[in-house]
């Protein structure tokens, strides 16, 4: 037996999500016949609203629903200091961790030639004129540890060599290859305490 082409059609769509294959897509899917009209509807709205309504900062590039980030307008952060992560995700793990008072920008990509991405496919155009304009005096590189990362903070650090700014990166202690997600904030606040400047 079959599924009616509607369920099919759902599991099809979970299945579109990371880390969900056949079986979870299956489950999901039959379970959101459980669910009561109203969950059913503000799901669907919240999936709508998602796509309609956010949109990156201007300035560093993290997730909003406004032309700025709440972090980029807050005067209480600290404007001399601006962390690099790849996503608007590793932002939201550092936030939670309570080490970090700076603000952000958010690359987007770690350059892999082999997988098709190239130094102009990394978001630091406008990064050069964030430090003139608010006189950053250091630039913390918070990417994974990995090839990827390596080549894209030593990229990075060849792009900021005129601008005289300080350029450090997180230190050792968080596994090569490890994706940000799975680091606890321990390790994490090890690593940006003992970071290290990139010679």
């Amino acid at each position: 037996m079959n599924y009616p082409p509607t369920i099919k059609n759902l599991i099809e769509c979970f299945k579109k999500l990371p880390g969900i294959g056949e079986k979870t897509a299956e489950r999901l899917s039959l379970f959101t016949l459980k669910l009561d009209n109203e969950v059913i509807e503000l799901f669907s709205k919240s999936l709508t609203d998602v796509k309609s309504k956010i949109k990156k900062c201007k300035i560093c590039n993290n997730l909003t629903e406004n032309d700025k980030c709440d972090i980029c307008l807050d005067e209480n952060r600290n404007s001399k200091i601006i962390c690099i992560v790849q996503e608007a995700k590793n932002i939201i793990m550092m936030e939670k961790s309570n080490v970090y008072n700076g603000q952000y920008h958010v690359i987007e990509n770690l350059i892999s030639p082999l997988d098709g991405v190239n130094p102009s496919d990394i978001n630091i155009s406008t990064l050069e004129s964030r430090i003139k304009e608010n006189g950053v005096e250091e630039i913390i590189i918070v990417l994974k540890q990995s090839i990827e990362g390596e080549t894209t903070t030593l990229y990075i650090t060849k792009i900021l060599e005129k601008t005289n700014v300080k350029i450090t990166k997180i230190a050792q202690g968080i596994p090569h290859g490890a994706d940000m997600d799975y680091i606890d904030y321990l390790t994490l606040e090890k690593a940006i305490e003992d970071r290290k400047e990139v010679s």
